[in-house]
């Protein structure tokens, strides 16, 4: 049976493509050879050095981001290698995964999956190796799995307090244009990003940036690679093409997209989503439910993942918001599967959109039976009533 109204689509990514977006995509295919796309790939390839806050190239591949995580180890580590990676989430074991099926030696920093990379673990492991056999650290900015941040700022002082060569490896998928990002001023070696969160756009493109030291490390990595290889993209780059056939409608809508964050501003996006993050969790804690990150200052601003009660399945609950409200929430994934449900804050979205979610949040709660005190949604309008947003 149809439903009225627009589904909302609340899963922390894919996120929802604005209707100027969509329209930016809707033009003819055009010769990605011709003079006619130099032009849309000098704008793309030099505005997302704006989104990233680098002067470093940024590389733009036909891909998802787990595209993007094979890019960046193969470009410049070399067969056997180790990494030190943190389990923070599903996420960050995926790519730990990833890096064992390419010839890596991850060393695995395991966590309860409840807070980011504690940089004090990081730094002992990083002491501990004194041979530096160590050659990069890998860290998942914005877990998506899980709704904490890793302090990336804070990670690079501990490398350096460690006096340690290694490269900083930064999975920002979920975190671009959504969380407090820099490439530069951080110092981070290669982020990798992908198109269908804070960027607004359908999957497809992803990203890496990259620092000279990682560039000049390239020169020296001998893993394979053929399709990731950045010294053919930056060529073909520099005269604003690509070395084989992009995702041309989608580089359009990449344009836009840009051009949207910055008529709102990069920075006063980020304290949007700050600001929807804590009136959300205003939300969860009037409840009396619980956060899966237990750490005030790594909470995400792109999602909040909810842990159910005892007892009550966060899946049956997300079913029965489908179903009676037409609204998608982000599952459990692995080790949190059917206890946390989450609820995605990113992108496109204002204050109604976020109040017609918590709102039918609440309204599930309710038929689904599970346990909550009520008021939860009315606590996060009174915190967004007492701080507007600053609309000029």
């Amino acid at each position: 049976m149809r439903q009225p109204g627009r589904h909302f689509l609340q899963i922390p990514g894919p996120s929802a493509v604005p209707d100027r977006i969509l329209r930016a995509i809707d033009m003819p295919v055009i010769d990605h050879r011709g003079p006619g796309f130099e032009a849309l790939g000098r704008r793309v390839l030099q505005g997302m050095k704006g989104i990233f806050k680098t002067n470093q190239p940024v590389i733009i591949y036909p891909a998802s981001g787990t595209g993007a995580w094979e890019a960046a180890l193969v470009n410049v580590l070399n067969p056997g290698d180790r990494l030190l990676m943190v389990e923070t989430g599903h996420f960050a074991s995926l790519w730990k995964t990833l890096a064992e099926k390419i010839g890596l030696q991850p060393e695995i920093i395991e966590t309860d999956w409840r807070r980011g990379a504690d940089p004090a673990l990081l730094e002992d492991a990083l002491r501990q190796d004194a041979s530096h056999k160590i050659k990069a650290v890998c860290i998942v900015h914005n877990e998506t799995s899980t709704g904490c941040t890793s302090q990336i700022a804070n990670i690079r002082q501990t490398i350096n307090n460690a006096g340690h060569p290694a490269l900083l490896m930064v999975d920002t998928i979920s975190g671009l244009a959504a969380a407090d990002f820099r490439f530069d001023e951080w110092g981070v070696d290669v982020a990798i990003s992908g198109s269908q969160k804070g960027l607004m756009l359908p999957p497809g493109l992803s990203f890496n940036a990259v620092s000279e030291k990682a560039l000049a490390a390239s020169k020296q990595s001998t893993l394979s690679r053929s399709y990731w290889d950045w010294s053919e993209m930056l060529a073909a780059n520099e005269r604003g093409y690509f070395p084989y056939t992009p995702a041309t409608n989608l580089l359009y809508g990449l344009a836009e997209a840009i051009d949207m964050i910055n008529e709102e501003g990069l920075d006063n996006i980020f304290i949007r989503h700050q600001r929807h993050s804590i009136a959300t969790r205003a939300a969860v804690h009037a409840w009396g439910l619980e956060t899966q990150c237990t750490v005030d200052a790594e909470h995400s601003p792109v999602l909040t993942a909810v842990r159910t009660p005892e007892g009550h399945d966060a899946d049956q609950l997300r079913s029965t918001i489908l179903q009676h409200y037409n609204m998608s929430l982000g599952n459990g994934l692995s080790k949190v599967q059917s206890r946390v449900f989450r609820i995605g804050h990113l992108g496109d979205l204002n204050d109604l959109m976020l109040m017609g979610t918590l709102s039918g949040i609440e309204m599930g709660l309710h038929l689904a039976g599970v346990p909550h005190n009520t008021g939860g949604a009315q606590s996060a309008l009174e915190l967004l009533k007492s701080t507007p947003a600053n609309i000029t």
